[in-house]
C-alpha cells in the first residue's frame, strides 16, 4: 500500500542516475533533483529521483550546446528570440528530465521497481508573467512517447526509444528510468520573444500522493540588441529632461 514516503529538498546542479541516456553528446550535470522515498517500511519500498534542467537548444548557428546557464538555484537563464532556422514560435531554449524509480540508485540494477509502478504529472507554464499557465498531464504513463527508457546500467545515449505502444508498456515495466527533451512550443501557443518567467514541475505519486518532485524556472531576458536599444531611448529621455531643464 502506498502513503509511507518521504521526500528530501531539492538539490542543484547535479547528476542525474544513471547518466543522460537520450541522444549522443548531452552531457550529465545542471539538474534540479529532488528524491524521495514511496512506500517506506514495504516490500515495494523504492527511492524515486527526478531531474529537471534547461539548456540552450539552438545557439546563434542552429546548433545543440551542452549550456545550462543554471544559476544555482533551480533557475535558467536564457536570452528571448526565436532560435535561429526554426518555426517562429520555437524558443533558443529547451527543457530536459529524468525519472528514476530504482530501489537503491547506487545499484547496477532496476531492482524490480519499474516505470510504472507510479503515476507521474508534468506541468508545463506558458505565461511569462508573474502568475503561471500550466499544461498538466501525465508524460509517462498516460501514452505510448518516445522517451528513451533503460536501468542503472544504461550508458550516455544508450537508452531505447520504443517502436509502437505495445513495445512502450513492456519498456515501461522491465525498467526504472526514462528521460526526454523537450521544447516548450511542442504543447500550446507560446511566444519565444517574451521576457519573463516559466516554471515548469514534474512530479512522482503513489497510492498514498506526492513521493517527490523537481520545480525548476527559465527567466527568459532581452536579447544583447534590445537591450542597448533600451539604453538608447533611455538615455534619450535623460538628455530631453536635462535639456528642458536648463
Amino acid at each position: 500500500m502506498g502513503g509511507s514516503y518521504s521526500q528530501a529538498a531539492l538539490s542543484y546542479d547535479q547528476n542525474v542516475t544513471p547518466d543522460v541516456i537520450f541522444g549522443d553528446g548531452n552531457d550529465n550535470g545542471a539538474f534540479t533533483v529532488g528524491t524521495g522515498v514511496a512506500d517506506a517500511g514495504t516490500s515495494n519500498e523504492r527511492t524515486v529521483e527526478i531531474g529537471l534542467r534547461a539548456k540552450l537548444r539552438f545557439d546563434e548557428n542552429g546548433q545543440p550546446q551542452n549550456t545550462f546557464n543554471s544559476n544555482g538555484d533551480g533557475t535558467y537563464t536564457f536570452q528571448a528570440g526565436v532560435a535561429p532556422g526554426q518555426t517562429s514560435d520555437t524558443p533558443v531554449w529547451s527543457f530536459e528530465w529524468s525519472v528514476n524509480t530504482a530501489s537503491d540508485l547506487t545499484a547496477n540494477v532496476n531492482n524490480s521497481t519499474t516505470l510504472d509502478g507510479l503515476t507521474y504529472e508534468m506541468g508545463i507554464d506558458l505565461d511569462p508573467g508573474a502568475g503561471t499557465q500550466f499544461v498538466l498531464f501525465d508524460p509517462i504513463i498516460a501514452e505510448y512517447a518516445d522517451h528513451a527508457i533503460g536501468d542503472n546500467g544504461t550508458g550516455n545515449g544508450a537508452g531505447v526509444s520504443a517502436a509502437d505502444a505495445a513495445e512502450y508498456a513492456v519498456l515501461l515495466g522491465e525498467n526504472n528510468v526514462a528521460q526526454n527533451s523537450w521544447r516548450v512550443n511542442w504543447f500550446g501557443a507560446f511566444d519565444p520573444t517574451a521576457t519573463g518567467t516559466y516554471d515548469i514541475f514534474l512530479r512522482a505519486i503513489d497510492a498514498g500522493g506526492e513521493v517527490t518532485r523537481s520545480d525548476i524556472q527559465v527567466i527568459t531576458v532581452p536579447e544583447p540588441a534590445s537591450i542597448a536599444m533600451i539604453g538608447l531611448v533611455s538615455g534619450g529621455a535623460l538628455f530631453i529632461r536635462r535639456r528642458f531643464m536648463i
